[in-house]
């Protein structure tokens, strides 16, 4: 294994031991000066460096980095929204019963973004929509940002006038002039644990948009917040109650260095299966892996879908009171940095199954493959979504099914009642 000064380095949140400790278990790393094969783990930005028209640089057969070009067709706030929305009207265009509306004109199975503004550019829209409900409360996030930074909470108009250039005719400054926002409808019902509001971190790894062929990795955890949640507007300015990032909540308080004010996804399920049952839980996760799948459909058609490449993404989900879930944002370099014991070892065994899968028995990295792995070297990943497969079966379609059914790997439906079976993804 080899790392090419001024070309690679670290993503600056991982932790560098864990990754060489996985890198030398293959026997990857090693000191020669003339290794002739290079497995990359690289950050976001050099990601654009090596694939720049510029630099002239290009990867060999047997060199794989852990990005996509353009990744952030799903991981900006701002594109991953209107990605979804061009997937919706697609869907309604071709007249696909997945793009279905209700009586009020609201999406019944491809409802799972809060309503959501790119500001400065749809500035008016947003008015026109805040004022159908003067009383709601909006979240406003920097598009370019992570560790929620810059993210503010508004409930009234006045408070981001200080983006209008003239409060008469609320016209926003130029794009150029202001960092780009998304101001979307906050979940104001979240589910509670504890009297504390929480959000699911999930990781998904795609080998291949086209076809798309992406895992669901088994060990996410809930990120819960300090404080107890309460929708008054008198804590609208305390983080510490609205946003689950632990670069927010570890400088809390209350904030607990053993466990992190974190829970597994095994003890979510646990939880809900007690008090909610059975088939209802499994209809919530059910409609998670939905969601991650219209996602990444959404977006595939406009990913660069280079064979060098692969990537894990960290989906953050919230719950609310009805145990629906909703998509925040993906995260094109989950943190990888280890808050407690049991995160460094959830951590090391992602990195583990992401590189067995990525390059399958510590090979040399082969781009020419066919980046379909057998099932032994999956660890705890699961296929979520295999687009060939499900074409081969004939169970695709565009995902014409609904929530609660598969429609990929082993997906059906009844052929005597004409109705879909309810089942699992699984």
């Amino acid at each position: 294994f080899r790392i090419m000064a001024g070309k690679v380095k670290w993503v600056t949140d991982i932790e560098k031991s864990v990754l060489i400790n996985n890198f030398e278990k293959r026997g990857w790393i090693q000191v020669a000066e003339n290794e002739d094969w290079n497995f990359y783990w690289m950050s976001v930005q050099t990601i654009r460096n090596v694939f720049s028209v510029e630099t002239g640089y290009r990867l060999s057969d047997d060199q794989i980095v852990n990005h996509f070009p353009n990744h952030y067709e799903l991981t900006r706030k701002d594109l991953m929204v209107k990605n979804i929305k061009r997937y919706r009207k697609e869907l309604e265009k071709e007249g696909s019963p997945l793009a279905e509306k209700d009586e009020n004109g609201k999406y019944i199975y491809l409802d799972f973004v809060p309503v959501t503004f790119m500001l400065p550019a749809d500035y008016n829209l947003f008015v026109e929509e805040f004022r159908k409900n003067p009383s709601s409360t909006w979240i406003m996030k920097p598009c370019g940002k992570a560790q929620g930074k810059g993210i503010f909470l508004i409930n009234k108009l006045s408070q981001i006038k200080k983006w209008s250039r003239d409060s008469k005719t609320s016209s926003f400054v130029s794009q150029s002039s202001k960092e780009a926002y998304v101001i979307s409808l906050y979940i104001n019902n979240p589910l509670l644990i504890g009297g504390k509001k929480f959000d699911l971190r999930l990781y998904v790894l795609v080998s291949t948009y086209r076809p798309l062929r992406c895992y669901m990795y088994k060990l996410g955890f809930c990120r819960f917040c300090t404080v107890k949640y309460t929708p008054s507007t008198s804590e609208l300015d305390n983080m510490f109650v609205h946003l689950t990032n632990v670069a927010i909540q570890k400088h809390g308080d209350d904030y607990n260095h053993i466990h992190g004010g974190k829970w597994t996804v095994s003890n979510l399920r646990l939880y809900l299966e007690s008090t909610r049952g059975k088939e209802v839980t499994n209809k919530l996760f059910d409609e998670i892996h939905w969601i991650i799948v219209q996602s990444l459909k959404a977006v595939a058609p406009v990913m660069n879908n280079d064979k060098h490449c692969f990537e894990c993404y960290g989906y953050d989900i919230i719950i609310d009171d009805k145990l629906k879930p909703w998509l925040i944002e993906v995260n094109a370099s989950p943190s990888l940095t280890s808050s407690t014991a049991n995160d460094r070892i959830l951590k090391y065994n992602l990195i583990n199954d992401t590189l067995n899968i990525a390059v399958p028995n510590g090979e040399i990295p082969d781009c020419k493959w066919n980046k379909s792995p057998p099932k032994e070297v999956l660890g705890n990943y699961e296929v979520l979504y295999d687009e060939e497969m499900a074409q081969s079966d004939g169970t695709d379609r565009d995902l014409r099914g609904r929530p609660g059914q598969p429609t990929g790997v082993k997906g059906g439906r009844a052929r005597d009642s004409g109705k879909p079976v309810l089942t699992t993804w699984k």
